[in-house]
């Protein structure tokens, strides 16, 4: 759904989601500058960060910034929504910092006291699929209202929105008029990652909605890469694998348009 003009400065994306896999199997979550908040509906949500970790099952799940892919296994098919929040997100709807949760998956009851958003799981399971993603609005636009945090500081803000447009850590710097070293220390404190880091995620955000849709190389200038190598990379190291092999799994369907 489009997301309420009152909501947007906190959240990205608000999706009810109702997929068939048509088999079990495991898909990945990837790496963002947002905060993942999902909701399922029919069976807990079973996530882990890979081989070797231990999986988290809830029936909500929040996941601070992370920098590989999480492992999100499904019985064949998955209902519910998911959210992507902000860092003024984080601060409002939980009165933290995104950094609070920086490589962690938590369940709602890790990270919030009784009432508004912790119930959100309960009423979704009582309501008509069509009205999911209405419910979830509401319910955090009252979660607002009624326990809203001051935002991170307006440099703080200045800074990520600078850097996830793409600009360079020290051009960041300049224009917020602060050392590097602060702007450092400042972003780290609020996302738990460095700025060149939160830099790069956006950047890798934004070829997520362009690999597909047109060939990589193009792709990579677009989202400024070197070229069609630097892409690869960056999503090996991100996604787990290259866009390709992502694009066969996730979207079957899609084929790379470097191949037509």
């Amino acid at each position: 759904m489009t997301v309420p003009a009152v909501l947007r400065p906190y959240v990205t994306s608000l999706v009810a989601y109702d997929v068939d896999f048509g088999a079990p199997g495991v898909h990945r979550g990837m790496p963002s500058t947002g905060t993942t908040f999902v909701l399922p509906v029919d069976e807990p949500l079973t996530t882990s960060w890979g081989s070797g970790t231990e999986p988290v099952s809830a029936w909500s799940l929040v996941s601070g910034l992370h920098t590989r892919p999480a492992r999100i296994h499904h019985s064949g098919s998955q209902r519910g929504v998911q959210l992507a929040l902000t860092a003024a997100g984080v601060r409002a709807l939980f009165a933290m910092p995104a950094a609070a949760w920086q490589g962690e998956l938590l369940a709602l009851d890790e990270v919030t006291p009784p009432g508004g958003v912790r119930h959100l799981p309960e009423r979704l399971a009582e309501t008509d699929p069509r009205q999911w993603a209405d419910l979830v609005a509401t319910t955090l636009i009252g979660a607002l209202a009624r326990h809203g945090e001051p935002s991170p500081r307006a440099e703080v803000g200045r800074a990520l929105a600078l850097l996830t447009g793409g600009a360079g850590v020290q051009q960041v710097a300049d224009e917020v008029g602060y050392s590097r070293r602060r702007i450092s220390d400042l972003v780290r404190a609020e996302t738990g990652v460095a700025p060149k880091q939160f830099q790069r995620l956006a950047r890798f955000d934004r070829s997520r909605g362009m690999v597909g849709r047109m060939p990589l190389a193009q792709a990579a200038t677009a989202c400024g890469y070197a070229d069609q190598a630097h892409l690869t990379r960056e999503w090996q190291e991100f996604a787990g694998c290259a866009p390709t092999t992502w694009l066969r799994e996730e979207f079957p369907f899609v084929q790379d348009l470097a191949d037509r």
